[in-house]
């Protein structure tokens, strides 16, 4: 069934040539950027992982990844979900130091994502995760991060409104920091998404920090794996989308796990079955560094800068028939 959402009298901003010289300008310029603001080197990143390294994202717990077997290597494997967990272990392996850290272009199928405007099974990002101290456990410094982030998201703004001058990306550099649980005693009789819409109309750049553990009502703002994010050290980087009118998120982030959160936060969450995987026991034995990380959407990013209502516009993906045919008829053509 068809979500799709095309806002009265929106046209695509740009031709099909264009878009794709935009896509290209956006990414190169994006990555250098946070490269430079988080002290990051680039590295090369597996599309999968073995089914039983515990490598892979559980994501919400519910989704299903792509698996298939490996006859000459005789195991299976798991197409990722994201890289959360595997780029801590290359931190290690990698030989990084404190205050360093490593970003890849990560892709992923996610079959059961409910597609729509800003959601496919397709998923390109930009995963980051870098080392830290203990003593960088903290709400401060977890905020700097993100400002360094936002930081280098605009800088990539400006520089698209002067390559493409018919392109106006306004964002909003000052970032709003509310917890989840703020956002709940505000708000009470809205959604977790429409309290996120209400905040972000108001302060246009805002983190909503804290998310996965069960908030007063006796729920989650929204679902995180117990073992990548410190549930409470982490977040949601959103913006104000003018084209669709509503929040949009662009990176979810965060200080990861120490031995003491991931061993409250397996039990808090029911996953106890899990310590005993490979990455779990290194993470629980205190063999893996301290690190902070997070993904950052490309095909998101191209569409808050570029100014398109539809994900599909920036990446090649399947969509449904009624979709399809939505967007032919709005003369929005979809990758």
């Amino acid at each position: 069934m068809s979500k799709v959402y095309l806002p009265e009298g929106y046209r695509t901003p740009l031709s099909v040539y264009e878009m794709q010289r935009a896509i290209e300008f956006i990414k190169s310029n994006f990555q250098l950027n946070l490269g430079h603001a988080l002290n990051l080197r680039r590295v090369s990143a597996p599309l999968f992982v073995e089914e039983n390294s515990g490598l892979n994202d559980n994501l919400n717990g519910y989704e299903r990844p792509v698996r298939f077997d490996i006859p000459d290597v005789g195991t299976e494997a798991q197409v990722v979900h994201s890289l959360a967990k595997w780029k801590r272990l290359a931190l290690k392996r990698y030989g990084f130091n404190e205050g360093k850290g490593l970003f890849t272009d990560m892709d992923a199928i996610r079959r059961d994502e409910e597609v729509d405007n800003l959601h496919s099974i397709y998923v390109d990002q930009w995963d980051w995760e870098k080392i830290i101290a203990v003593s960088d456990r903290t709400d401060a410094y977890l905020h700097n991060t993100v400002r360094a982030i936002v930081g280098a998201i605009c800088e990539t703004a400006e520089a698209v409104n002067v390559a493409f001058p018919s392109l106006h990306p306004n964002l909003c550099r000052t970032v709003t920091f509310v917890t989840a649980q703020e956002l709940e005693d505000r708000w009470p009789e809205l959604t977790p998404k429409e309290r996120e819409h209400r905040i972000c109309a108001e302060y246009k750049t805002v983190f909503v920090q804290g998310i996965g553990r069960k908030l007063k009502s006796g729920k989650p703002h929204d679902g995180r794996a117990p073992d990548y994010d410190d549930w409470d050290l982490n977040g949601d980087i959103l913006f104000w989308n003018e084209v669709l009118q509503q929040s949009f998120e662009i990176s979810s982030m965060g200080i990861r796990v120490s031995p003491q959160s991931l061993d409250r936060q397996l039990t808090e969450a029911g996953c106890d079955d899990r310590r005993n995987l490979p990455f779990h026991k290194m993470l629980l034995e205190g063999q893996l560094p301290q690190t902070m990380g997070g993904g950052i959407g490309q095909s998101r990013m191209c569409m808050l800068l570029i100014g398109v209502c539809h994900i599909g516009e920036v990446q090649c993906s399947l969509w449904d028939e009624k979709t399809r045919s939505a967007c032919e008829a709005a003369g929005v053509l979809l990758l």
